[in-house]
């Protein structure tokens, strides 16, 4: 069948945006491109992650050598012969002239995380939809098509389903584990697959390095959401991503206080997804970057002891009589795709079954002294929700049980506090469900 004017249209959309620009398994990284000022730390790709958290991206003010980023906390700043070159050559994302173009506390959050990613360019957002949004329209056109693990977060999957197939373009939603699902749903007009690296709240990893291979067979961009993993466990532009998208709301800034996203690939596509951005009003302001910043620098030693906790957390739930089963990767080793086998961790998220369905699951959360009953995760505390009426509450019955939201699923946020306290809190909660349960 012949392709109609929309879907040719598609299809060179996204050829023209992969001209000259080869960005699988490339981490070459040219520092020039930014957007960064001379005075932002930019450090070798050979770096630890450790250090290029703590180092990669720092302000180093000229007047004050102050040793943390100012907040640069102007809306708009001195034009000087550099801005107005910058008006006339369309350059507005490499000089600081107004805060929602650009900003030097901006430009030290997206050059630390491109750090971490190894990825040329990177961009912050106002909020981790902010980031998915500008990301997926200025990456595809009226026409386009799009795939997607049905799987997503709640709210890109709404977006995806209202927003976007209302914008002119398709989206076939398939299971992100199945190669061949996702080569069946490949169209002529497919410019995009969009993957997150850990499900939620199982916590299945498709195996981007595979599909990342069958994209590029087909000219498609691979766009993958890092939030459960961070840069710390997994870079999934080693293993063939073209963007990957954070809310920086969870595990980067780490501390629940901001709201933020950020995106990072090739220079090319982020000159694309900036202008999208600023056209959705998704510009992150001053005090945000700031926040972002400030927790990312110890993201490694956090991520470090939340994987710890994780692992050992697991593992005695796994053996415990008032949980049905248990969802975390290093308990089903064999489901570890071959690209993460090595990887230092999976994470601080848990999910297990109460035995005595969500009435059960509702009792042991009530009796939990240090997980508090909240949404979200990656913060420094513990926090426990049931996916069934937060993250997954907009789905149908039916919608859950395809993506597995079974009765008395619990989800655990793991912390940073002793893994020794969360353990006993935990055995402490479950032993008073079993007992309620064989009386």
């Amino acid at each position: 069948m012949p392709m109609s004017s929309n879907n040719r249209a598609a299809r060179g959309f996204t050829e023209g945006l992969q001209d000259d620009v080869d960005w699988f398994g490339d981490l070459t990284r040219r520092r020039s491109t930014g957007p960064v000022s001379p005075h932002h730390r930019t450090l070798s790709a050979e770096m630890s992650q450790e250090t290029l958290a703590v180092q990669a991206g720092t302000y180093e003010d000229p007047v004050t050598g102050a040793v943390g980023t100012p907040i640069f906390a102007t809306t708009t700043f001195d034009l000087g012969s550099d801005s107005y070159s910058a008006f006339s050559d369309g350059a507005l994302r490499d000089v600081p002239i107004y805060t929602r173009y650009g900003n030097p506390s901006q430009w030290s959050v997206q050059e630390k995380i491109a750090s971490l990613e190894g990825a040329e360019s990177g961009l912050i957002t106002s909020s981790g939809m902010a980031a998915v949004a500008s990301t997926v329209f200025a990456l595809t056109n009226e026409g386009g098509h799009i795939i997607s693990a049905y799987d997503v977060y709640g709210g890109t999957y709404n977006f995806l389903r209202e927003d976007i197939s209302g914008s002119g373009r398709d989206v076939t939603f398939i299971d992100p584990l199945d190669l061949d699902a996702i080569q069946a749903a490949i169209r002529p007009e497919t410019q995009m697959i969009l993957l997150e690296t850990l499900t939620n709240p199982l916590l299945k990893i498709p195996d981007i390095e595979a599909i990342g291979e069958l994209a590029k067979r087909s000219n498609i961009l691979l766009v993958v959401d890092n939030t459960f993993l961070t840069p710390i466990n997994c870079r999934p532009l080693r293993v063939g991503a073209d963007i990957v998208v954070h809310s920086a709301t969870k595990y980067l800034s780490g501390h629940s206080d901001v709201t933020a996203g950020v995106v990072v690939g090739s220079r090319k596509y982020l000159d694309r997804i900036w202008a999208q951005a600023l056209r959705f009003g998704g510009s992150a302001e001053a005090m945000t970057c700031y926040l972002v910043e400030r927790g990312m620098k110890t993201l490694a030693l956090r991520v470090a002891q939340q994987n710890r906790s994780a692992g050992e957390i697991s593992k005695y739930l796994n053996t415990h009589p008032a949980v049905l089963e248990v969802a975390y990767p290093t308990l089903h080793p064999e489901t570890i795709p071959p690209f993460l086998r090595e990887a230092p961790g999976f994470g601080g998220v848990v999910s297990f079954r109460a035995s005595g369905g969500d009435r059960a699951a509702l009792a042991v959360m009530k009796r939990l002294e240090i997980p508090r009953t909240a949404t979200s995760l990656g913060g420094v505390e513990s926090l426990v929700s049931m996916p069934t009426n937060t993250s997954h509450s907009s789905l149908t019955s039916g919608q859950k049980q395809l993506v597995g939201i079974q009765p008395g699923l619990v989800r655990l946020s793991i912390g940073i506090e002793g893994t020794t306290d969360i353990l006993r809190d935990l055995e402490k909660a479950l032993a008073s469900e079993k007992e309620e349960t064989d009386a």
